[in-house]
This record gives structure tokens, C-alpha cells and sequence, in this order.
């Protein structure tokens, strides 16, 4: 008898990064993201970042610790692959008098020299890239030896992670991806940046305050990139079922008791350093 022998279908990893462009492009990421801000004040305290270092934020979005950097009078240089978020980080910089370079690069692919910096940084982005290995890689790649590389990473058990649980439920990934939220396992971090970098991390959280829960699924629904896209793809007794869904999921994570919506989402603040 022949054994038969089954093959996995090839991620296509060209086609899904070009859908996760037109997704975090759609919207305004930025309305959000400007809340998150926070966090990039925080990442850049945490890998102790000093005003002689050139400094790379990598799925930098609207700009949060690019301009946390800059405002640490660092030498900073801007990415995302989308060109319309870097707009609005421009935007911010602009109106803080900050000094930034913008460069639109994807960042699995990042176009500048080997040890080109000395501190890199992604604030929930990064954590997005489809071929994960790759995007380690080049964080690792372009950072000097003896330099920090500072992540802020959703876990998988914190309220974002569970949204894109929910949503996944409707608008499943494509098959064989491995889920963004494993970059906030440590275990997972360890994996991915291997002998060449020791990983210190530690749970933090970010808390989401809006006037109500109405309000954040208003805002997420108008504005989050990668829920417009989900609310798009599906049918309206779908939607119905699925905003019925993040309610719920509202109700478990909020800790407010008076109509607002205070809901503290869990994130792992990673410091990598690369050995020399």
C-alpha cells in the first residue's frame, strides 16, 4: 500500500501583506492611535533612550514613539508601509517642531545598512508583519551590536488580542499564519530573536477610555483599519452578530461603573538587546 503523502499549500506571504496594506489604509488609524501614545513615552523610557542615538521606528503608524524619541532630541528615522500614516505622523512632527526623517519601508524588508542604529522601535506594529521570522530578522539586522531594540506588544489574552479573536471569527486569517499576538508571548520573542539577543520583557497595560462603549465600537468601526475591513467583507446579519459579539466582550473587559468605557488591555514592553 503507497502512503500517501499531503502538503501544506504555500502561505502566500506578497498577497496577504498587500491586503494588510489596503487594510490598516482604510480608515484613519490615526484617530486612534494618537490615544496610544502613552505607550511610546513608556518604550522609550525603558530601553533608556539618550539624545546621541539614531533612533529607527519600524510600523511606526501615526508616529507614537517616533515623536517620544524626537522629543528626547534623538536623531530619528520614521517607517510604515503606509504612506498615508506616515502623513499623519508628518503631520504631528510638523506641529511639535520636531525634527523626523519619514521613509516609506516595509519592515520585512528594511532599506538601510547593516548596525545602522543604535536604539530600534515598534509600538504595536511590527507585531503585525506576516512572515514574523523575516521582520525579527531585520530588526536585528539593522541594529548595532550592544543596541536595544524596544517593542510594545498586545498579548494574546488582553482585550485587543481577544478583538482580533472575534473577529477572526467571521473574517478568518489566511491559512498557515501564525497570529500577530504571539509577540506578546516571551517564550515566542525568545524563539524568534534566538542567541543573538538577550529579551527582557514585562506586562503593562494600556488603558482605553471613551465616553462609552458605544462610543469605541463608533470609533473602532469607523476608523480601525482591520475591523472597517471585517464589517466590509460580511453580510448584515453578520455585522449584527459580530458588533453583538464585541459588546459582549466590552461588558467582560470594562471596569467602569458609570456609562464610560475603562477597559485596561494588556501589552508586553520588550527590551532586546543585541550581544556583540
Amino acid at each position: 500500500m503507497n502512503d500517501i503523502v499531503t502538503t501544506q499549500p504555500a502561505i502566500d506571504l506578497a498577497t496577504i501583506k498587500g491586503r494588510q496594506r489596503a487594510a490598516w489604509g482604510s480608515g484613519d488609524y490615526a484617530i486612534i492611535g494618537t490615544t496610544l501614545q502613552i505607550v511610546g513615552e513608556m518604550l522609550c523610557e525603558a530601553v533608556d533612550l539618550r539624545s546621541t542615538q539614531r533612533v529607527l521606528d519600524v510600523a511606526a503608524g501615526n508616529g507614537n514613539a517616533t515623536l517620544a524619541a524626537a522629543r528626547r532630541f534623538a536623531d530619528v528615522v520614521s517607517t510604515d508601509y503606509v504612506g498615508a500614516l506616515l502623513e499623519r505622523g508628518a503631520e504631528r512632527a510638523k506641529a511639535d517642531r520636531l525634527p523626523v526623517t519619514f521613509q516609506e519601508a516595509d519592515a520585512e524588508a528594511l532599506p538601510f545598512a547593516d548596525a545602522s542604529f543604535d536604539v530600534v522601535l515598534s509600538t504595536f506594529g511590527v507585531m503585525f508583519t506576516p512572515n514574523q521570522e523575516q521582520a525579527a530578522g531585520e530588526l536585528l539586522r539593522v541594529c548595532r551590536p550592544g543596541g536595544k531594540i524596544g517593542l510594545a506588544n498586545w498579548t494574546p489574552e488582553s482585550f485587543i488580542g481577544q478583538v482580533f479573536k472575534t473577529i477572526g471569527k467571521y473574517v478568518p486569517p489566511a491559512p498557515g499564519m501564525k497570529s500577530p499576538a504571539l509577540w506578546g508571548s516571551k517564550a515566542h520573542l525568545d524563539t524568534l530573536f534566538g542567541p543573538k539577543a538577550g529579551v527582557a520583557a514585562e506586562s503593562k497595560n494600556f488603558v482605553f477610555r471613551y465616553k462609552s462603549p458605544k462610543h469605541w465600537v463608533e470609533i473602532f468601526r469607523g476608523y480601525y483599519g482591520p475591523m472597517v475591513k471585517a464589517f466590509a467583507a460580511i453580510d448584515a446579519k453578520a455585522r449584527e452578530v459580530l458588533e453583538a459579539d464585541l459588546y459582549a466582550l466590552i461588558d467582560k473587559f470594562n471596569v467602569a461603573e458609570d456609562g464610560t468605557l475603562v477597559i485596561p488591555s494588556e501589552y508586553l514592553e520588550v527590551v532586546i538587546t543585541k550581544r556583540s
